[in-house]
């Protein structure tokens, strides 16, 4: 199989520092042992040179896919990016290893059942990066402020005021005289709040030397009172890609293969005379609910 100049599906199981690839025909022939190779452009790009013309390639989403899509792409590939949450079965495999994994994703990809994700481009995984830094950024900076209340909590202060870090908060805790080691937790504490804060303020308005202008373009003028509007923190932070993953089908259905009965006849598809018994049933404990009340 060494010779073969036909089409090819190519599944590459992707790694940090080495990557296996494994090659099929569209009859699911194997073509020559799995390749494994160190992860390197030169190299990707090289095996992508011995694959003939548009070889149809995939690779999961997994760590790091970004430079391996592009490379396979550029070198003239059709790329295709495999759902981690449609291949999740692999994992309860009674043999399972790198090669095992490569070679399932090329079979997928040959049958058409393959649960596909989708390839962002550049520029929004770009803003991708941006939103999701600014989102990692605010939770560390909330945990810093829950310390706050809780080293306040400790020294039996109570909190008069609705926003301990506002204007009228910051000038509660200048005032403040606590424990020594609690005072100097709290200073500490402060100082990085700011800081995070500082990061934070420059992800919001864009600033040109460091990010797009994602956070500026998707909220309002008051942060607090218009954050990021959901439908597009989802698509930038690549949420919408964890929902159930679309298998996508070439061809008719085939026919079930316990029943062998069509599929629409199986599983959702159910028969009229189920429809009407399930309706008299309900209609018959309506009716008996009814008759209770009216005898109370």
């Amino acid at each position: 199989m060494d010779e073969y100049d036909g089409r090819r599906f190519v599944g590459v199981d992707l790694h940090r520092r080495r990557s296996v690839i494994v090659q099929m025909t569209p009859d699911g022939q194997r073509i020559g042992p799995a390749v494994r190779i160190d992860n390197d452009p030169f190299e990707l790009a090289r095996q992508v040179a011995l694959w003939g013309e548009s070889p149809q390639v995939v690779l999961e989403a997994t760590y790091g896919w970004y430079w391996a899509a592009d490379v396979l792409a550029d070198a003239g590939a059709t790329v295709h990016l495999a759902h981690p949450l449609g291949v999740k079965g692999f994992a309860y495999r009674r043999v399972k290893n790198d090669e095992r994994d490569a070679a399932d994703l090329a079979d997928l990809l040959r049958m058409g059942r393959l649960p596909q994700a989708w390839i962002a481009p550049p520029e929004i995984r770009g803003m991708r990066e941006a939103i999701r830094h600014r989102s990692k950024l605010v939770a560390i900076r909330s945990g810093l402020k829950a310390q706050v209340h809780a080293v306040l909590a400790k020294q039996g202060v109570r909190v008069a005021v609705s926003d301990l870090f506002g204007v009228g908060g910051q000038q509660l805790l200048d005032d403040l005289e606590l424990d020594a080691p609690f005072a100097a937790r709290v200073t500490s504490l402060r100082r990085l709040i700011d800081a995070f804060t500082f990061e934070i303020d420059i992800l919001t308005s864009g600033h040109p030397r460091c990010w797009p202008r994602p956070c500026r373009d998707l909220r309002g003028g008051d942060r607090r009172r218009d954050p990021l509007r959901p439908a597009a923190a989802a698509v930038l932070l690549g949420w919408h890609d964890a929902q159930a993953p679309r298998v996508r089908h070439e061809g008719p259905p085939g026919p079930d293969h316990q029943t062998g009965q069509p599929l629409g006849a199986v599983g959702r598809g159910r028969s009229r005379a189920d429809a009407t018994r399930r309706s008299d049933r309900a209609c018959a404990s309506q009716h008996r609910r009814t008759t209770r009340r009216e005898h109370r």
